[in-house]
């Protein structure tokens, strides 16, 4: 994909919808504390995504996450790189991972309330981006999947866990929007593996591993931006 083509896919960021943006973030700052405190769903798949994960990394890396949450995930893995810049939409989120830092004595995670469009880093300046249980919640992902690629060095990788549940509940596009419009559902995308795997490669990526507990889990995909 040249320069102009990767142009012409972040343009869509200027164009989301900013109450469907401001009413997700709510939904999530509401569910902030609920979420915390919520054991993982399925340990053993967790525990494998941060084992491939960490096979890929090293103690020099510049790591970003987009869609952090209340922060685990980011500080598990703050022993095995250089620095972890962690993000979110949600203040809330922001303000328990935060915490957990502070409690844990972590001090190579920075955590920041932000989209990824409001991101500044330089193009080529990351050594991974990890975009977890993120994809499916954003309004335009191929907007998203665009950055991160021009933000990666080459050979930098996009880990990437996403629930497409297009492959099982294709229905759930006529209910997904009631739910949002009532404030009880946040935005989702019913998206499916292919179309998943599609735009990474459209993108320019190369899948490198791509993971499946079970039919209806989320997949699991390190991507890798060509050398």
């Amino acid at each position: 994909m040249n320069v102009p083509q990767m142009q012409e896919m972040k343009k869509p960021f200027d164009e989301i919808n900013e109450d469907v943006m401001n009413a997700s973030a709510k939904f999530w700052d509401k569910v902030a504390e609920k979420y915390a405190k919520q054991p993982i769903a399925d340990e053993a798949a967790y525990q494998q995504k941060l084992a491939v994960t960490r096979n890929y990394f090293r103690p020099d890396m510049e790591v970003l996450e987009i869609g952090c949450g209340t922060g685990s995930t980011a500080i598990l893995h703050a022993p095995y790189v250089k620095h972890i810049r962690a993000i979110d939409f949600s203040a809330n989120m922001i303000a328990i991972a935060q915490g957990k830092a502070e409690a844990e004595h972590i001090d190579n995670v920075t955590f920041e309330q932000a989209t990824i469009e409001d991101l500044n880093s330089p193009d080529q300046s990351l050594d991974a981006v990890l975009g977890l249980s993120i994809l499916h919640l954003l309004k335009n992902k191929e907007a998203a999947i665009a950055q991160v690629y021009q933000m990666l060095k080459p050979g930098g990788l996009f880990v990437t866990s996403t629930v497409c549940v297009g492959d099982t509940m294709s229905w759930l596009k006529l209910i997904a929007p009631i739910g949002q419009f009532l404030g009880f559902l946040p935005f989702v995308q019913v998206l499916t593996t292919q179309a998943l795997a599609d735009s990474l490669i459209q993108t320019g990526f190369e899948l490198d591993y791509q993971w499946q507990p079970s039919k209806g889990k989320a997949v699991f995909i390190v991507a890798k931006k060509p050398e």
